[in-house]
């Protein structure tokens, strides 16, 4: 089975081609500008490549209800070029195949849980710390969708006790995103996350925030295992800090084994980077499979 993957980013979109076993065979990277410069460089790779249907993992928000007039779109995203685009539309009018279609990070969720460190749960949780901070949530087996789809990124925050800055995030200031995501820790301390490593109270503050989070993930979704990916999640020293953090503030209150044996519990991605294309490689065969019906 020859499968296309798109994962839709804000500033590259990674198109791949790979197979019902998640082998990715080869990949390039478009730089995200407008629909009109980028999407006809995307569709001229695949069109060529004999693919019998596409995945797309993309930035959000997007429209996943497949009753409205807009499934497919991307919808109020602050990036404005993009905003109420048809991409699953347009990318299924050009290639003539199944357009699978999904956030990104849910991608990300759904690629760990086929091929990963997430495989063989029935609940689980992937969160991207990076740019920006969003959740791909499984649930009895199934990406999680509802009214619109997770944007747990922009849980609201207690504010650390030491913590002056506003929060970056246009919408809540102090959000999670807004408090934790890499462009908060730059706008915060004045420099880039690289540049801090050294800087312990950069990191003990960066995990106060995260391990919160992880708290109320825990006691709403109840997941089986927590993935923490993201640029943020690079530093090599913050995985023990965000561990040692969610048992401070989780207080005892909830004691099961998997929270007993932490270090498999909250845990760093396990494909090597790739979790986002092979979820995409899944989206697509999962729409082949609707299709059929």
């Amino acid at each position: 089975m020859r499968l296309g993957a798109l994962e839709a980013g804000g500033t590259k979109m990674v198109c791949a081609i790979g197979n019902e076993n998640g082998d990715i065979l080869e990949r390039v990277s478009i730089p995200t500008e407008t629909p009109d410069i980028t999407m006809p460089k995307i569709i001229e790779y695949f069109k060529d490549k004999e693919i019998e249907a596409l995945g797309v993992g993309c930035f959000g928000p997007i429209d996943l209800n497949r009753k409205s007039e807009t499934y497919g779109y991307i919808t109020t995203t602050p990036k404005l070029a993009w905003r109420n685009y048809n991409i699953v539309g347009v990318l299924k009018e050009a290639l003539g195949v199944p357009v699978g279609f999904d956030t990104d990070v849910n991608g990300s969720a759904l690629g760990e849980a086929t091929w990963g460190i997430t495989k063989g749960l029935e609940n689980s949780m992937y969160i991207t710390v990076g740019t920006g901070i969003g959740a791909g949530i499984i649930t009895n087996g199934k990406l999680l969708h509802g009214m619109l789809h997770p944007e747990a990124g922009h849980l609201l925050m207690v504010r650390h006790p030491k913590d002056t800055y506003e929060g970056k995030c246009p919408y809540h200031k102090s959000c999670f995103e807004g408090m934790a995501a890499g462009p908060a820790i730059e706008a915060r301390w004045g420099k880039k996350g690289v540049e801090l490593a050294d800087k312990k109270e950069v990191w003990e503050m960066e995990a106060y925030y995260i391990g919160q989070a992880l708290v109320d993930y825990i006691v709403t979704l109840s997941p089986q295992r927590i993935i923490l990916g993201g640029g943020v999640m690079h530093q090599e020293h913050m995985m023990p800090l965000v561990r040692e953090e969610l048992k401070r503030q989780l207080a005892g209150y909830i004691q099961t084994k998997e929270l007993e044996d932490i270090e498999h519990y909250v845990v760093l991605p396990s494909l090597n980077d790739n979790q986002g294309i092979m979820g995409a490689l899944k989206l697509a065969m999962d729409e082949m499979e609707y299709e059929k019906q």
